[in-house]
């Protein structure tokens, strides 16, 4: 008996111990998990800085997304003003030579820059948005990323559409007078994508709806932008829309009482009579993913690219004082059906190139210095835009769009 009352003394002593030792490794375990996290860092390229509501967009889901992942002040980095030059090389590399083990940025031109420091310090993750290289450069530290912002500008079309036939209701103008005006940056895919997806929306539920486009050949110029506007709707344009990064479209609309959809910012600070609605990427989502896999070590989405259904891509702002009665609605209903596929953006059924439906297309996704077209992105009915990469690559002239 006393063999036995031993025996179970000597197991329960071992099991103790056991226990004891696996609660100091795991606590071990969490002390070194803590270090590494506090360790991180993570730096960010804008082009411009918080007077640019691109970048601003940028900069607030930075803040938001190192807040919700518990990041301190000190352990992320911001560079901004950095232009698309060798500039933005400096930048990633004295982002890497302070320890970060991430560094993110914002712009296209950004991009060759990013991939040279990406090949010199080959233990730093390097993200980078609106650019079109990663899933050819193949690099494994390189990524790319974008959303499907045209679904957000098809809806904020619908908004644009549904106040133009209030406007024509009400006696402003005739239908066949309903023409839009659109201040774009540059005539870059991306910009004709958005260009395009807003046009297709406001004709959606406004079948006599034309636009003319003027572009600044500028990404952020506040003059050139109300300039542009103001000439737009000089020439007769009813609303007005942009792909241009500053305040300045808005507040040409509101001065001269002619109602505007934006883009990236809810601008009725700017147009509290005029500002109708606006559409923006939500790049929190993104940004909490590429921290989270830096920090544990997991897979980051080559060409990483969501929309409407994982709230990437938003409306915003939406204004009761301008909008057409029942637009909210409207919205709900649209937005809806673009998550499910019922409606497709960019239809080929919805729109015409020189009076033809537009059977095929090769686009260029692939990118060379050729910039050639190289992959057949029309099927099923409607072009498949960001399908095949992350960046826009619709860069087609329909009808129903002048370029001025």
């Amino acid at each position: 008996m006393k063999k036995l009352l031993a025996m179970l003394l000597s197991l329960v002593m071992v099991l103790s111990f056991a226990a004891c030792s696996g609660e100091k490794a795991t606590n071990g375990s969490d002390d070194a998990a803590k270090d590494a996290a506090s360790d991180f860092k993570v730096g960010f390229i804008f082009l411009h800085d918080e007077n640019s509501t691109y970048d601003k967009n940028f900069i607030d889901a930075a803040l938001a997304a190192a807040d919700s992942m518990g990041l301190s002040d000190d352990q992320i980095m911001f560079k901004k003003n950095i232009d698309e030059s060798s500039a933005c090389y400096d930048a990633a590399a004295d982002l890497a030579d302070a320890g970060c083990d991430l560094v993110f940025a914002d712009s296209f031109g950004h991009e060759d820059f990013m991939i040279q420091a990406a090949k010199e310090y080959p233990d730093v993750i390097f993200c980078h948005a609106t650019g079109t290289k990663a899933h050819t450069e193949k690099l494994d530290n390189f990524y790319n990323a974008f959303a499907s912002i045209y679904e957000g500008r098809y809806l904020a079309g619908v908004a644009a559409g549904l106040k133009i036939n209030d406007m024509i209701a009400n006696g402003q103008f005739t239908a066949d007078k309903a023409k839009m005006g659109y201040v774009g940056a540059y005539p870059y895919a991306e910009v004709k994508s958005g260009l395009t997806s807003f046009f297709l929306g406001a004709r959606s539920v406004c079948p006599t709806v034309t636009m003319d486009v003027k572009y600044t050949n500028s990404w952020f110029d506040i003059a050139a932008e109300k300039e542009t506007a103001n000439a737009l709707i000089a020439d007769g344009c009813i609303l007005i829309s942009q792909h241009a990064d500053s305040e300045g479209a808005p507040k040409a609309c509101e001065e001269a009482g002619v109602p505007n959809v934006a883009y990236n910012l809810d601008t009725r600070e700017w147009g509290p009579n005029t500002a109708l609605v606006s559409s923006k990427i939500n790049w929190q989502p993104y940004f909490e993913h590429i921290i989270d896999a830096a920090m544990n070590g997991t897979k980051i989405e080559q060409d990483f690219c969501k929309g409407l259904a994982d709230d990437v891509v938003q409306i915003i702002g939406l204004n009761d004082a301008v909008a057409a009665p029942g637009t909210a609605e409207k919205l709900e209903e649209v937005k809806a059906q673009l998550i499910s596929g019922e409606i497709k953006v960019f239809d080929t059924a919805t729109f015409t190139v020189d009076g033809k439906t537009l059977d095929s297309y090769e686009a260029d996704v692939d990118s060379d210095e050729n910039f050639e077209s190289d992959t057949q992105v029309v099927s099923d009915g409607y072009f498949h835009e960001s399908e095949y990469r992350s960046a826009p690559y619709f860069d087609i002239d329909i009808d129903g769009i002048t370029t001025k």
